[in-house]
């Protein structure tokens, strides 16, 4: 969020008031208590209209901590993220990942290896659950794209690119489409380039369509994985439900994402 500095609107106050004759006070303003709308200054109204329609960017940046817990076979993953410092930790039964804000770490309960790629899955679902308002971090670049057409609806689309050298993947390409009505979002395009540090031109698709309402906001219930062909949805693949959700503007206690002295660090 990129706010205008208080020393600069002060300069513009002084700069247009000394020519003037009457000598005038101005009230003094406490900017630390006023509510400001960052949604339409610098952001394209397309995407301030889905923030909008979610319950806002203003009350999302008041959050601190996330909490969802998805049911797998292998048993409860539980995800929780710092929203400032993006600090991460999700427990399995049999592991557990974590990042301190430098570092991807893994620490396995038992025996038993991690079979995926902790540094590629250590912020994957969050990313795909706390869309569309990380679409609004810094470094990000918005273009109008092509409509998603799918079962009779014209789905509007914002295409969504990074600068260079943001984040640890900023080849990564998402396309978020919503309902021209509600301007909730519907849809989610997105490649995969596992760091290659080459475009992909192949989308996958998740189907955002089943809400729910945590402090004020709309968060998913359900995300839904589909087949795709020639970058278009086709039939649904698997489904993937979020429980135990706490949003929350109270700060998790940094301790929790370090990493333990039986944990190994990622490369």
């Amino acid at each position: 969020m990129k706010l205008i500095p208080l020393t600069f609107i002060l300069a513009l106050f002084f700069t247009s008031c000394k020519d003037k004759t009457t000598e005038t006070v101005a009230s003094p303003v406490n900017y630390s208590e006023t509510e400001l709308d960052i949604t339409t200054s610098i952001y394209p109204e397309s995407i301030s209209k889905v923030f909008e329609a979610h319950g806002g960017l203003d009350t999302w940046k008041k959050m601190r901590t996330l909490k969802f817990t998805m049911s797998k076979p292998s048993g409860d993953e539980v995800t929780l993220t710092d929203l400032y410092e993006r600090y991460s930790l999700i427990t399995m039964p049999e592991h557990t990942i974590g990042f301190d804000g430098e570092k991807v770490w893994l620490q396995n309960k038992d025996t038993t290896n991690y079979k995926g790629n902790a540094k590629f899955y250590h912020n994957l679902m969050f990313y795909f659950y706390a869309m569309p308002f990380v679409l609004a971090d810094d470094g990000i670049v918005y273009e109008e794209s092509e409509p998603l057409n799918f079962d009779g609806t014209s789905y509007p689309g914002i295409k969504i690119s990074y600068e260079s050298g943001v984040g640890e993947s900023p080849e990564d390409e998402y396309i978020i489409y919503y309902h021209p009505v509600t301007h909730k979002m519907v849809w989610l395009g997105y490649t995969v380039t596992y760091f290659t540090n080459e475009k992909s031109k192949e989308f996958h698709f998740i189907n955002y369509s089943d809400w729910q309402t945590v402090n004020r906001l709309q968060l998913p219930k359900t995300l839904s994985w589909y087949n795709y062909e020639n970058n278009k949805p086709t039939t649904k693949r698997n489904e993937v439900e979020f429980v135990d959700v706490l949003l929350s503007e109270e700060k998790p206690d940094a301790k929790l994402f370090q990493k333990p002295d039986s944990a190994q660090i990622v490369e």
